[in-house]
C-alpha cells in the first residue's frame, strides 16, 4: 500500500484573508497620508483608522510603500465621472461646468495626498506612475477632451497645445495650494479659466 506523505491530508493553518476590507483600509492610508504626509505616516496609523490589526495589513502589503502606492492608484477609481465631462456647447461653459462643489472638495483631498507623497516621489519611479495615473491623468484626460471639442467647433484654433491646455489650470492650482498654502474655491477656479486658460487657448477674456 502506498504511504500516503502527512503534509498531503492534514488541512493547512491559517486564515484566508479577507480581501472585502481592503478597500477601507486604503481609504484609511489616504486620510492619514493628507493628514501627516508619507514621512510622519506609520502602519500603526493606518491599522488604527481602519479598525484593523496590524498583522491583517502586514499581510496584504509588506511595507508601508506598497500601501501607499496601491492607495493612492486607487483614487483613480474614485474620480467624478471624468471620463464623461459636460458637453455645454462652448468651450467655457464645459470648463466652468466642471467646477463643482464635491469636485472641489475631491481636489482638496487629492491636493492634500499629494503634498503627503512629495518626498517619496523623486526616490521611488512606481509611486510617481501610480500618482501620474491617478490624480493628474484623469483630469487631463477629461480637459483634452473638452478643448478637442472647442477644436472640432472651431472656436479655438486648430493647432491649439492641447497638452499644456489640459493640465495649465490644474498647474496654477497645485502650485497656490501646495507652493503657496492659500485656499483654491469656485471664485478662483473660475477666475484661472476666464484669465489664464481661455486666453492661453486663443479666446479674449471677454469671449
Amino acid at each position: 500500500m502506498t504511504q500516503v506523505d502527512e503534509a498531503d491530508v492534514k488541512p493547512r493553518l491559517g486564515r484566508k484573508r479577507d480581501e472585502s476590507r481592503d478597500p477601507e483600509i486604503l481609504d484609511a492610508a489616504l486620510d492619514v497620508l493628507a493628514e501627516t504626509g508619507y514621512d510622519g505616516m506609520t502602519i500603526d496609523m493606518v491599522a488604527a483608522r481602519a479598525k484593523a490589526g496590524k498583522a491583517t495589513l502586514y499581510r496584504r502589503w509588506s511595507s508601508k510603500e506598497d500601501l501607499v502606492i496601491d492607495a493612492v492608484a486607487r483614487m483613480k477609481s474614485g474620480d467624478l465621472n471624468l471620463s464623461s465631462p459636460p458637453d455645454t456647447g462652448t468651450l467655457r461653459g464645459d470648463l466652468v461646468a466642471m467646477v463643482k462643489s464635491p469636485t472641489l472638495k475631491n481636489a482638496e483631498h487629492r491636493l492634500k495626498v499629494m503634498a503627503g507623497i512629495m518626498s517619496m516621489i523623486a526616490r521611488n519611479p512606481e509611486l510617481a506612475a501610480a500618482a501620474q495615473a491617478a490624480l493628474i491623468e484623469p483630469r487631463a484626460a477629461a480637459n483634452r477632451l473638452i478643448f478637442q471639442r472647442a477644436i472640432d467647433r472651431g472656436e479655438i484654433p486648430a493647432d491649439a497645445d492641447l497638452e499644456m491646455l489640459s493640465t495649465l489650470g490644474a498647474a496654477i492650482v497645485n502650485f497656490r495650494s501646495l507652493m503657496l498654502q492659500q485656499p483654491v474655491d469656485r471664485d478662483f477656479m473660475i477666475r484661472t479659466i476666464d484669465q489664464v486658460v481661455l486666453p492661453a487657448a486663443g479666446l479674449r477674456p471677454n469671449a
